[in-house]
């Protein structure tokens, strides 16, 4: 007798600080997917507009498909991350796909970027906006695309990463990636965070595949990319290339 093969956990992780009129609209697009097992887990850092209630309320109309991770204080992008990973690895999560709150991520895209993990035996998927077929909202500045292009072409040109998106945040990781990496003692954040986690990645020779997708500016709320996010970013790469080897 053929063996049912049940359809594996998925956790999407969203880490929130001031989403609460973006977050809704999210939720329900994922919901819209109809994929199998998948899960939401929201990591809001105490966001002053309520957003942490939405969550909440969500949570409590969902029957089970969103969780909430309340946390403290806003200590940056990186380590709203690591706490959302590890917690969805507690849970058993067997693929936990990283995205943003704010709309910018194509939720259309979710079931490709799981069905490529397997697939093709990849270690993480990208949600990519520099492979072919990919792109950049038309409501972006010429500077911001500007800075943007040149953050990759500087993080391959120190990292060789051979990674066409070196600072996308839309990904897909195989559980037993996260464990391999060592997802605690990851300590960048902001921006960086995705390039040291990728790094971590292709130190190991795993295999990163990227799909493309079509990355969109918010619609509600304010951009989290300050000055102290950009000079952090600025400065990993090095850190990474010749500091201590994790």
């Amino acid at each position: 007798m053929a063996v049912e093969k049940t359809s594996p956990r998925i956790v999407v992780v969203v880490p929130t600080y001031n989403e609460r009129t973006n977050l809704p609209i999210l939720v329900d697009l994922l919901k819209d997917l109809h994929l199998p097992n998948l899960h939401i887990l929201v990591v809001d850092d105490n966001s002053p507009d309520g957003t942490g209630q939405v969550a909440d309320r969500l949570a409590a109309e969902t029957s089970g498909l969103v969780g909430v991770l309340h946390r403290t204080e806003k200590d940056g992008l990186g380590r709203a991350y690591v706490a959302g990973m590890m917690r969805a690895l507690a849970e058993k999560a067997e693929v936990v796909i990283q995205m943003d709150a704010d709309l910018s991520h194509p939720a259309s895209v979710v079931p490709v970027m799981v069905e490529k993990l397997f697939a093709e035996n990849a270690a993480v998927v990208i949600g990519s906006r520099y492979v072919e077929g990919g792109s950049l909202a038309t409501e972006w500045p010429w500077h911001r695309k500007a800075l943007s292009a040149w953050a990759n072409f500087y993080v391959n040109a120190i990292l060789r990463l051979h990674v066409k998106d070196a600072t996308a945040g839309f990904k897909a990781w195989r559980a037993d990636t996260l464990k391999s990496i060592d997802l605690p003692s990851v300590r960048s954040n902001g921006y960086s965070f995705q390039v040291e986690m990728n790094y971590r990645t292709v130190r190991r020779g795993l295999r990163i595949v990227e799909v493309p997708i079509r990355f969109e500016e918010r619609v509600n709320g304010e951009s989290k990319l300050g000055l102290r996010v950009q000079i952090e970013s600025a400065v990993a790469p090095w850190k990474l290339r010749f500091g201590k080897q994790d």
